[in-house]
């Protein structure tokens, strides 16, 4: 059952995101805010096949916040970076320049205002993260990143990237932390999904101004926290 269930999935979310993918060009030629509906519609789109062909829902705890804030989140599955546009409030996110360069889907989500990084760019990248950052804050919108920098398999728990750190520091802003499991029913690389709820637990913010290691243990302690503990080493 999980695998026709998965096959209905990518026959009718893959095909109708092309769709989506023109109706933004359409939406841009009425102005921005036309063209974010545009996304925001295809966002629902993707929580409606998730729930109704795969039995994946989202099941957030805590409070979620809005405006001006770094949320920092773990990342398992495509489900959590595409559902979070709904969750949070038209959030700028933090993403990969290689996905913001796919042929005509990296324009709608440049359009959007997602903020590209080049992880090989050095401190030039950092700077036009920063100001992409600078300009999301302007417009009253948090921003998310995945502070592990990729998506990860249940019971991984990486290092920090080190552009947290420096988003952190250049912004000033209190950062909530986001744990979450989804890897448990979307599986990392796998095509088969598994029926069930997925748990996004929002943490206490952690206040700006603290020193880097104090902040990165405490959003990696918190963003792992649905994971099973790390045994000692020997």
């Amino acid at each position: 059952m999980a695998v026709l269930r998965s096959a209905l999935f990518a026959l009718i979310f893959y095909p109708g995101t092309a769709l989506y993918v023109a109706a933004t060009f359409i939406g841009g030629l009425f102005g921005r805010e036309a063209l974010i509906r545009a996304v925001l519609a295809w966002a629902r789109f993707h929580r409606w096949c998730a729930a109704t062909l795969l039995g994946v829902r989202a099941r957030p705890e805590g409070h979620c916040p809005s405006g001006p804030v770094l949320i920092a989140a773990k990342h398992q599955s495509m489900f959590e970076a595409i559902d979070f546009l709904l969750m949070l409030d038209r959030p700028a996110v933090v993403l990969k320049r290689e996905l913001a360069d796919i042929p005509g889907w990296g324009w709608a989500a440049r359009a959007y205002g997602v903020i590209p990084v080049d992880r090989a760019g050095g401190a030039a990248a950092l700077r036009r993260m920063l100001r992409a950052a600078e300009a999301a804050i302007r417009e009253g919108r948090p921003i998310l990143i995945f502070p592990e920098g990729t998506r990860v398999k249940p019971g991984e728990q990486p290092p920090l990237a080190a552009g947290f750190s420096g988003l952190y520091k250049a912004l000033g802003l209190p950062v909530v932390p986001v744990a979450l499991d989804a890897g448990r029913v979307w599986p990392k690389g796998k095509f088969v999904k598994q029926a069930g709820d997925i748990c996004f637990v929002f943490h206490d913010p952690v206040p700006p101004g603290l020193p880097r290691k104090e902040v990165e243990a405490r959003i990696h302690a918190a963003i792992n926290s649905l994971e099973p503990p790390v045994p000692p080493a020997a």
